[in-house]
């Protein structure tokens, strides 16, 4: 197959499985867990796409400065190109893969093509690539989030003020509304996107400095000129390679954001749970829960993105450990991070888009949220007669005791709160009857709602 200088892999998405195959996206990643926009940025073709202008530029850098005759540099912007099957079967000769590639470039170029990668090592064309590669990923990932962010900021206005239960160590503890819940999870994705941003500025940044990054043959100013044509910053000072703290930070962004995802696939799961069942994942016609029981509707699509979130996470150690790397460098970074980026932009994507359905598909059930408020006896007012008793004078060891004492019978009885603490005489002494019904109601716990939605600015 003829691939031409600038050409980008533009195919229906559809096809990607086949893309995968064919041009050599050899990524641990199946198939069921990645989409076509993302997994086309990491096939074989986009990656010797990206060495194959980077080397034309480079050229055309070296003839603006009078480094080598302008013409050849034209000659190569129109003659460069590549064979992939060429390339790989130089490979299986060279044990080289940027060699490979070259020997099959040169084949077209002619004598100009002695010019090619003068002064330029393998790492040139590797980093500077992989920074276009996560580049681009981000970009996607960016938008991912913006889409969840938009379903989140509907939801959370949708059931702004529907009343739950909140729990501390699972055990119901105050009132909340479900609103609330689903505006913290959009506030917690938009953290993500400002985390993914600074990874994103952080990566972007190429480098052509040769062997052990000195420039020694070739003019810092060619780095300039390439890095400026393909929208990124020239590295600062590099060795061989760029510093993989860079490549550790966008890496462990990724696994955060795999992370917050887990965290709220897990909240979900949990609400789902038969004696809870406050909200459900959309259960389709025809779809099928268990292979032996016919009534199982089961939380599947939080259930693997908690286990993926924790493929993301173990990516984050191995680029860590990429950062130690031998003097100017070696390359055992390069076997891990042939794997890892692939493996965990696509994932990721794949991640925010289940996760973007699951939310905007999701069932609620503002009756069962009702019920579960209710089963509490009205235990989760506690706090609020506490309070309202120092407030009336009586010490907080005392009041703490009298209202503990009365929730206790509470738990064992059968009746609510209120009835108990009326025949409490520790209690009576500081609170009327009245009172005591007044305090045992969930309005007050809704006072702010609408006060964090305007600060989230998520008011209607």
């Amino acid at each position: 197959m003829w691939v031409a200088i600038n050409k980008r892999c533009r195919c229906n998405p559809n096809s990607a499985l086949l893309l995968g195959r064919h041009f050599g996206y050899d990524g641990a990643v199946i198939s069921r867990y990645s989409r076509a926009p993302m997994r086309i940025l990491w096939t074989e073709e986009a990656k010797l796409d990206h060495w194959l202008e980077i080397e034309i530029l480079a050229c055309e850098g070296m003839a603006a400065i009078g480094q080598i005759p302008k013409k050849d540099a034209q000659i190569i912007r129109r003659k460069a190109r590549y064979r992939i099957d060429r390339v790989r079967k130089n490979e299986e000769r060279t044990q080289h893969d940027v060699l490979a590639f070259l020997e099959e470039v040169a084949v077209h170029v002619g004598p100009a093509g002695r010019h090619i990668h003068r002064g330029l090592t393998s790492s040139d064309l590797l980093d500077t690539t992989l920074a276009l590669q996560l580049r681009d990923s981000a970009d996607l990932l960016l938008k991912d989030l913006a889409d969840l962010l938009k379903v989140t900021a509907a939801k959370a206005r949708k059931y702004q003020l529907v009343p739950m239960m909140g729990r501390s160590h699972g055990i119901h503890a105050e009132p909340v509304t479900y609103g609330l819940k689903l505006a913290l999870m959009h506030d917690e994705f938009k953290r993500s996107v400002s985390r993914l941003k600074e990874a994103r500025e952080q990566i972007a940044v190429g480098m052509l400095s040769g062997a052990v990054g000195t420039h020694a043959h070739l003019d810092p100013r060619v780095e300039a000129y390439v890095c400026r044509k393909l929208g990124l910053k020239p590295d600062l000072l590099s060795t061989q390679v760029i510093q993989r703290d860079r490549h550790a930070h966008f890496m462990t962004t990724l696994a955060l954001i795999a992370t917050s995802i887990d965290r709220w696939a897990t909240e979900f799961r949990h609400l789902q749970r038969t004696e809870v069942l406050e909200v459900e994942e959309f259960f389709a016609k025809g779809q099928k829960g268990s292979s032996a029981m016919p009534h199982k509707r089961n939380p599947i699509t939080g259930e693997r993105l908690s286990g993926l979130a924790r493929v993301l996470r173990g990516h984050s150690i191995a680029a860590m450990e990429n950062v130690v790397l031998w003097h100017e460098r070696d390359i055992s970074h390069s076997s891990v991070e042939r794997i890892i980026f692939p493996d965990s932009t696509t994932l990721l994507d794949y991640m925010l888009a289940k996760l973007t359905d699951m939310v905007a598909n999701q069932l609620v059930y503002p009756k069962n949220m009702q019920a579960n408020l209710n089963a509490s006896k009205g235990l989760i007012f506690s706090q609020t007669v506490l309070l309202a008793l120092t407030d009336k004078g009586m010490k907080r060891r005392d009041a703490y005791e009298a209202v503990q004492s009365a929730a206790m019978a509470c738990w064992r009885g059968d009746k609510q709160l209120a009835y108990y603490l009326k025949h409490s005489p520790g209690v009576l002494r500081y609170l009327t009857v009245r009172e005591i019904d007044q305090l045992c109601r969930p309005e007050r716990h809704f006072r702010h709602v609408r006060a964090k939605f305007k600060k989230l600015k998520l008011s209607s």
